[in-house]
């Protein structure tokens, strides 16, 4: 039983259910690598940890992480592409499939992406939910070629 595992002065346990809840915080620290006043880094919390994780994952090219070759977005192979519906529909499910698998703290709730061959450009749009929690949250991403 677990009454045995408190201590007398936790009170009659047999009477009353011991709750414990916990709030998850996530954490990552910011990527802009700004100083704050006391030489530190700032660092991003909650929805703006989460945020930040899905877009530096999208823009992760394959192979650019070690020993994790399938980890990315790859989003940089979307500019030279052709322009065509079954482009926007493979970009959408390899986004999808990237944020499940490599990003636990958030929910693809839509995915919106327009590749525009002619001027080498493709515009991303990601919204998501933060895993227990009501917030959604919306990623955008422009890219284009430089050259």
């Amino acid at each position: 039983m677990a009454t045995k595992a408190f201590s007398i002065e936790d009170g009659n346990l047999n009477t009353s259910r011991v709750l414990v809840a916990r709030k998850q915080v996530y954490s990552d620290i910011d990527l802009t690598f700004a100083k704050r006043p006391d030489k530190d880094i700032y660092k991003k919390t909650d929805a703006a940890a989460v945020k930040q994780a899905v877009r530096n994952l999208l823009l992760t090219s394959y192979a650019e992480r070690p020993f994790m070759p399938d980890f990315g977005g790859d989003l940089n192979s979307l500019l030279f592409n052709l322009d065509t519906d079954f482009d926007d529909e493979l970009s959408e499910e390899s986004i999808i499939e990237a944020v499940e698998s490599y990003e636990p703290r958030a929910k693809i709730l839509n995915v919106q992406s327009n590749i525009q061959g002619e001027y080498n450009s493709a515009r991303v749009s990601v919204t998501f939910q933060i895993v227990n929690t009501e917030q959604i949250e919306t990623v955008e991403l422009d890219l284009t070629r430089l050259r």
